[in-house]
């Protein structure tokens, strides 16, 4: 008897249980927002965009002989300027003369086996053979010439010292850096959605802080041909005269790429929220009576509004933009002017 009082009480409190449970599901079912909606339409927007990176020089050249050992001379200091073909470091020179001696031999041996060649004195092997020992012997040559007086590549400026006259090089770090400051250049990370819209030899402009208000022309020299797949953005190199000098290699700059004007699918900026505990983001649109949640791309910013894109959305589309914040999917909507 008391089992079976026992079960008749848990039937009814399941069935009261059911009942309050559907009574809370049509009150959540009956539940009506108010908010006012905008239709999605096209807006001619400014395709314009700041980007910040680092300059650098032109060229730059570790100056690093293919020879180690003893360092005869260094020719100039720190903040030196050079020009193209200037000797900068005179490494041991014992190897090189040897060299130049034995050279100087195999010149009288090559005219004279030329000779008995001619007059069929010798057999073309021999010839072969010495030829052979002439030419590496001259390559050899104009590589130590090379490495022992080590010339500047380029007009540019000496950046770095390492090494002293007298010390002994292994080649782990190069004895000095040449740097070109006259021309500079500098690499900008684009998001991949400008890919069609930059083009080689555009002119852009950088400006540094430390000249406020003052823009330093510059091109792009490359667009680079593909795109990270991890951050979506493809590399532009940009070329920045720099006759006066008043920029320089390290500096930290901004720069303007101004690629016109074109027409977008813009709403307020707040009616764009995002999914808690990620990046997606999303609007609500009034699809008759009921909110409908949809994930969009969200593009430039523009003051109070951003640009969206989803194959899910079309022009006027009517978006929600006010109460957006206290909707969920499905909820009804009662649309205020």
């Amino acid at each position: 008897m008391k089992i079976k009082a026992i079960a008749t009480i848990t039937a009814c409190a399941a069935l009261l249980s059911g009942c309050g449970g559907n009574k809370t599901a049509d009150v959540a079912e009956e539940r009506v927002e108010q908010v006012r909606t905008t239709p999605l339409a096209y807006q001619e927007v400014s395709r314009q965009i700041e980007l910040s990176t680092t300059l650098q020089g032109y060229d730059q050249m570790n100056i690093s002989p293919s020879l180690t050992g003893l360092i005869e001379k260094i020719y100039v200091e720190v903040g030196d300027r050079v020009r193209k073909g200037d000797t900068l470091v005179r490494m041991d020179r014992n190897q090189l003369n040897t060299t130049r001696i034995a050279f100087a031999n195999l010149q009288i041996e090559m005219n004279r086996v030329q000779m008995l060649l001619e007059s069929e004195a010798i057999s073309q092997q021999t010839y072969d053979q010495t030829k052979l020992s002439y030419d590496q012997t001259q390559e050899t040559l104009r590589f130590l010439e090379e490495n022992t007086f080590v010339r500047a590549q380029f007009d540019g400026v000496i950046s770095a010292k390492t090494y002293e006259d007298g010390e002994l090089y292994s080649g782990a770090q190069p004895i000095l850096q040449l740097t070109k400051i006259n021309e500079l250049k500098a690499y900008v990370n684009v998001p991949e959605t400008y890919y069609p819209l930059v083009k080689k030899g555009m002119q852009v402009n950088v400006y540094s802080d430390i000249y406020p208000g003052r823009a330093f022309p510059a091109s792009i020299e490359i667009v680079y041909p593909t795109v990270d797949p991890t951050s979506h953005t493809f590399t532009l190199k940009l070329r920045i005269p720099n006759s006066s000098e008043l920029i320089r290699p390290g500096m930290y700059v901004s720069t303007v790429l101004d690629l016109g004007r074109t027409e977008a699918l813009v709403v307020p900026y707040q009616a764009v929220l995002r999914l808690i505990g990620s990046n997606n983001r999303y609007v609500f649109v009034d699809e008759g009576g009921v909110a409908k949640r949809v994930f969009v791309e969200i593009g430039e910013r523009h003051d109070q509004t951003i640009e969206i894109s989803s194959d899910s959305l079309k022009v006027g589309d009517p978006i929600v933009t006010t109460g957006q914040a206290k909707l969920v999917d499905g909820v009804k909507l009662n649309v205020v002017q």
